[in-house]
């Protein structure tokens, strides 16, 4: 396990979290976005019975250990925007709150990025389902399983999009240059898998799914 943090001044390590009160999906990794490679990935899992301090505590206590062995330079979170269930948005938004708190006493730069912006990021489809987004997760990491469980590989997505876009910011930044990308370097997902013999794909749209469930698509 690797337990210290990236030495390359171009290679940059983010965990991404994707929040959540029973399940909270963590994904670490290190670019550049033109290769990035998967680092861990795991689930912080909190018992439904207990009380809710309890719960926070035990995400919080999770997530600072994972800063202290990883070492980030970015902690990605994915931004909690809206549900149909206040209940679980409320879990949500609570654990979203804990890991930006963890990261922030660590002095970590963080991202909050949306689920829409993930999915686009990733997939090049902001609708796609779970299902699609770990397909293309294992496709950009180069891994020769799905990340399991679900949450694990959004954290993943997450992660990724949280490297393009801190990536992104780095070269439009005066300290960064002259804020354009040098000649060669990749600046999207798209020119990533391009390079890789692979195609972008729209998630898995209505009618795709249909076929999945029929048996006629890729599972």
């Amino acid at each position: 396990m690797v337990s210290a943090g990236t030495d390359d001044r171009n290679t940059v390590r983010v965990l991404g979290i994707d929040p959540g009160l029973t399940r909270c999906g963590v994904g670490v990794i290190d670019g550049p976005p033109s290769r990035p490679v998967h680092r861990h990935h795991e689930t912080l899992r909190t018992p439904p019975g207990d009380d809710l301090a309890i719960r926070l505590e035990a995400i919080f206590a999770g997530i600072e250990d994972l800063v202290a062995t990883w070492k980030p330079d970015v902690v990605a979170v994915e931004r909690v925007l809206f549900s149909s269930n206040v209940r679980t948005a409320m879990a949500t938004g609570q654990a979203a709150g804990i890991a930006l708190l963890a990261a922030a006493r660590a002095g970590v730069v963080v991202r909050e990025i949306t689920p829409t912006r993930v999915k686009a990021t990733v997939t090049g489809h902001g609708g796609a389902d779970k299902e699609g987004v770990a397909r293309m997760v294992t496709a950009h990491l180069g891994l020769d399983d799905e990340p399991r469980p679900a949450d694990a590989a959004d954290a993943l997505a997450v992660a990724l999009t949280g490297l393009l876009e801190h990536r992104s910011v780095a070269l439009s930044s005066p300290a960064g240059g002259t804020g354009q990308a040098t000649a060669g370097a990749t600046t999207s997902w798209e020119d990533h898998l391009a390079a890789r013999g692979l195609q972008v794909v729209g998630g898995t749209r209505p009618a795709r799914d249909r076929a999945i469930r029929d048996g006629r698509g890729r599972s």
